[in-house]
């Protein structure tokens, strides 16, 4: 039985996919929280073995939680479930240790096939995330070492003085960079370069 901490600041909400989890045979909501400080007692509580989190809490926040659960010593899988369907949110999301990140907006089934590639070692992003980059995407070409750099960059929200000088780069060529990025990978935006680089394990 795999063991799940829901947290999220609407009752109603969690009631609902509480009851789409539990449809599953082999999924259980061992507790429910409204806030950071609520999920750190469940976690302590009942030692879940995923947490399935939304973005925007009544105390704290996701993604403080999340920072959290990326210092316990063995941390629970984790999952964001959020109204947020931003490449910041995206990116920081899964700098801090998210496996799995599905939009409100996506169809409610769409937890559970995040739940089982999540348990399947897999990282998965709901589809309306994937959906604007999917047929543009050629994984074919590979990138350089210093276009990661430069990737990496943009995910972290650097303005691009702040990027070229961390890069040691003049401001012209990591555009140049940028480009190239976007040619190889078919993104028509940096919102597609991050949520490119998530799927791809770039990030």
């Amino acid at each position: 039985m795999i063991r799940i901490l829901l947290v999220d600041d609407h009752a109603i909400v969690r009631e609902g996919f509480k009851r789409l989890v539990e449809r599953e045979g082999d999924l259980v909501i061992v507790a429910e929280a409204a806030s950071e400080e609520a999920a750190v007692v469940a976690l302590e509580a009942h030692s879940p073995d995923m947490v399935i989190t939304d973005l925007s809490l009544l105390a704290g926040g996701g993604l403080s939680l999340l920072r959290t659960l990326s210092n316990w010593a063995t941390p629970p899988l984790a999952i964001v479930l959020s109204m947020h369907d931003s490449s910041a949110f995206v990116a920081e999301a899964f700098g801090l240790g998210a496996k799995g990140y599905v939009t409100k907006a996506s169809a409610a089934e769409e937890l559970v096939a995040c739940i089982r590639a999540v348990l399947a070692g897999q990282r998965y992003l709901s589809e309306d995330l994937r959906s604007a980059t999917r047929a543009r995407r050629n994984d074919g070409n590979d990138i350089t070492a210093r276009e990661r750099d430069t990737l990496r960059l943009i995910i972290r929200g650097l303005v691009p003085k702040a990027a070229a000088a961390e890069l040691g780069i003049s401001e012209k060529t990591l555009y140049a960079h940028r480009a190239s990025l976007m040619e190889k990978l078919g993104a028509r935006s940096e919102r597609d370069l991050v949520i490119l680089a998530v799927e791809r394990g770039l990030d």
